[in-house]
């Protein structure tokens, strides 16, 4: 077998999205002739944990692990946050518009933790991983970030070995949502700027996540940057029988920010629920995982406390089991000058279970084009309230009758083990 060395913080135990994209893909790279030696975190400071996801690492797979020292218990104290109390996601962009101290502590992460905060792991890093491929040489290295601090371990790495790298961005790095919240002077937005453009000259390779990403990450003249979808794994849904829910359910499963929260779906259901009787009885939001406080206040401001069901972060599976029964699925995009490109992880298990997908973003995305590609759902515009109400009460009378389903097609191509296959061919490539 070749042997490729995966750079990732998010591993298992932690949980969420960030973890997925390589779990996945490195759980099928065996069968294609690579082995994966994934280095990451002993004790990364994680916003959410599963430790399910353990059972998802494949046998042959390498594990390297060396301790990290991040700042946030500094944080906790600055922010008055309990020690040992998880950051949530989006937490930038709810520090940013925070009290003083919630601002400082924004100014701190985006002036002087460059790239991120996990920064002090980057020396450390690069001094064990040299010793280890002067003894254990590798074919190929992948980093994956954000946290993009992982990107310049492998900068140093490929200075010194010059063995084949491909940088992954899973989201932007200067065009990320969050990045004009952080408060940067031009000092810092330069060194920001020029450390990005250094790992994308020097990398071999660099692979991201959607089309519009792509084209915001070609910086370089005459370097492309190629796309490889996140995905769903088809074993995740085997044996997944549930039967749709009696109630009328909108159902969200993840990390809901406050960039993400749809005002004009609370505001159309708020009023659909007072015109309706038999919609306010039957209606259920369901909200499963880290939600940020201004979520929940705006679905209680438009009458629909009653209305909400709220649960904690549940293991993978279970999540999907969840999902799987409820009559709709929505995927709130962040309102945010790169929601072009974003396309949510959640979305291709969204997919895979065949249950329409509410999607609140701009009509003219990646997101879209896929959603309207696969006939996965619908996808309404941020301040598109007479489109909202026009779905909301057909799925509701679609419901009513039985036949609220989705006759989705070429879901398959996003398969994680299809998802492989192409990485693999682009290496080899």
């Amino acid at each position: 077998m070749k042997k490729v060395l995966i750079i990732t913080y998010y591993w298992p135990p932690s949980g969420g999205g960030g973890v997925m994209r390589w779990l996945k893909m490195s759980k099928y790279l065996p069968g294609l002739g690579w082995k994966p030696i994934i280095y990451t975190p002993e004790n990364p400071d994680a916003s959410v944990v599963d430790e399910s996801l353990a059972k998802e690492i494949h046998p042959e797979t390498e594990i390297v692990k060396t301790p990290i020292w991040e700042p946030y218990e500094i944080f906790r104290k600055l922010t008055r946050k309990k020690k040992g109390e998880k950051f949530k996601a989006g937490y930038i962009s709810e520090a940013s518009s925070g009290d003083w101290k919630s601002k400082l502590s924004v100014f701190i992460r985006g002036n002087f933790l460059i790239p991120d905060p996990r920064k002090f792991w980057i020396k450390p890093s690069i001094r064990f991983l040299s010793k280890y491929l002067e003894e254990n040489p590798v074919d190929l290295i992948v980093s994956t970030g954000p946290p993009h601090s992982m990107h310049l371990i492998a900068l140093e790495l490929k200075k010194k070995f010059d063995t084949p790298w491909i940088a992954d961005f899973r989201d932007p790095w200067t065009d990320i949502d969050f990045y004009n919240k952080l408060r940067l002077t031009k000092w810092a937005d330069k060194i920001h700027r020029n450390l990005e453009l250094e790992v994308l000259e020097k990398a071999d390779h660099v692979v991201t996540v959607s089309p519009n990403c792509a084209n915001d990450l070609t910086k370089v003249p005459g370097k492309r940057v190629e796309v490889i979808n996140n995905g769903f794994d088809p074993e995740d849904f085997e044996g997944l029988a549930t039967s749709p829910d009696e109630q009328f359910s909108i159902t969200h499963f993840g990390a809901f920010n406050r960039d993400r929260n749809p005002a004009v779906l609370w505001k159309t259901l708020g009023a659909l629920a007072a015109e309706n009787h038999d919609f306010k009885e039957k209606l259920r939001i369901r909200l499963i995982g880290q939600t940020d406080d201004s979520v929940i206040q705006s679905i209680e401001e438009n009458g629909l406390k009653d209305n909400l069901i709220q649960m904690d972060h549940l293991p993978h599976k279970k999540g999907l089991a969840e999902l799987a029964g409820s009559q709709v699925l929505l995927l709130p995009i962040n309102d945010a000058p790169n929601a072009r490109g974003i396309l949510p992880g959640k979305m291709y298990e969204y997919m895979a279970l065949r249950r329409p997908i509410l999607a609140i973003g701009p009509t003219d995305s990646d997101f879209a084009q896929i959603l309207a590609e696969t006939n996965a759902g619908a996808a309404i515009g941020f301040n598109d309230s007479s489109g909202m109400k026009a779905v909301l009460n057909n799925y509701f009378m679609l419901f009513r009758e039985g036949k609220l389903q989705v006759q989705s097609a070429s879901v398959d191509k996003y398969s994680r083990k299809n998802l492989a296959q192409k990485f693999i061919s682009l290496v080899e490539k």
